[in-house]
């Protein structure tokens, strides 16, 4: 495939200082300022009073022995094996599920993009899992892994009728990531669908003029135009598994070491009345979560403008 096939289409984006980028600048910080306020205003005062309660030993069974105590709090989580465990949980479901739904959202987009016939129907079919409360997956998924009740372990023909997914660890894990899978796999396939949308028809036409197989054209030409819808697809998920609760809660009740982060939190502030903990642990999962968003951009390395396409 000739070098000026691929650059076929690709335009160079204006330069930084321009009239339409100034503009086009101004604009969104107009349109996003409601939003960014109404936010503020909701999230501000109990993030700040998570970070002032952090900084004391207050449990709310002894309001009267409520102490200023500093870092201490964030040193008790970070030198306690439980925090890394739940955490290394947290990642591990983060990075499984999300690697596996970006896989089988592309392949659903790819369907959706390509399909003729009864378009409608396909699309709105897919994504009839992500309409579902999460709770109500969760207990579906519950009843479907039980021993006593459930049809997975007839239906696998490798599974003794009577195994218990939830009397083990890795057993457990793997049901919880099951049901994450199955509960948000549309929502990825949705957002690449709209990175599909993107890639330049001709681009593709000319490439296949040239003789490029299917995987050179996903591998040179789709994947390539979809980076950005990529790093928002796995951006927008991996921060949302990485504060996974209700299938945490609803399957096991974080037995078996299936605990989260998020899930340590709760057992602190709701269970222990630890408020001054429960608000540390808050706060280690808000950083954790930018530092993750902050890696993953890092890593994709889009420039918007140039992905806009912009001329």
């Amino acid at each position: 495939m000739s070098t000026a096939t691929m650059t076929k289409g690709a335009s160079n984006p204006p330069p930084e200082g321009s009239d339409r980028t100034r503009a086009e600048n101004r604009l969104g910080r107009k349109l996003v300022a409601p939003a960014v306020i109404v936010m503020l205003v909701v999230t501000a005062y109990p993030m700040l009073q998570a970070l002032y309660l952090s900084l004391f030993r207050y449990q709310l069974t002894t309001p009267d022995d409520k102490a200023f105590v500093g870092l201490t709090n964030y040193w008790t989580a970070l030198t306690d094996s439980l925090f890394w465990r739940d955490t290394w949980n947290t990642v591990l479901i983060m990075v499984v599920t999300v690697g596996i739904e970006l896989v089988i959202g592309f392949v659903f987009a790819m369907v959706m993009h390509r399909v003729i016939f009864a378009r409608g129907v396909i699309r709105t079919s897919i994504l009839i899992p992500y309409g579902i409360v999460t709770v109500v997956s969760g207990f579906t998924w519950q009843f479907a892994f039980s021993y006593n009740n459930g049809f997975l372990n007839t239906w696998l023909p490798f599974v003794a009728d009577d195994y218990n997914w939830f009397g083990g660890h890795w057993s457990s894990l793997f049901a919880i990531c099951i049901s994450e899978i199955w509960k948000t796999t549309p929502f990825m396939s949705l957002l690449l669908l709209a990175g599909l949308a993107q890639v330049p028809e001709d681009m593709l036409e000319a490439a296949k003029v040239d003789g490029a197989t299917w995987w050179q054209r996903l591998w040179k030409v789709i994947l390539p135009n979809m980076r950005a819808a990529i790093m928002v697809a796995v951006l927008f998920r991996a921060l949302d598994a990485y504060r996974i609760f209700d299938n945490i809660f609803v399957m096991t009740k974080g037995q078996n070491n299936t605990e989260s982060a998020s899930f340590l939190t709760y057992r602190q502030v709701i269970e222990q009345f630890q408020l001054g903990a429960g608000s540390a642990l808050s706060v280690l999962l808000f950083l954790s979560v930018l530092l993750i968003a902050y890696l993953l951009v890092k890593l994709f390395r889009v420039d918007l403008a140039q992905a806009r396409q912009e001329s």
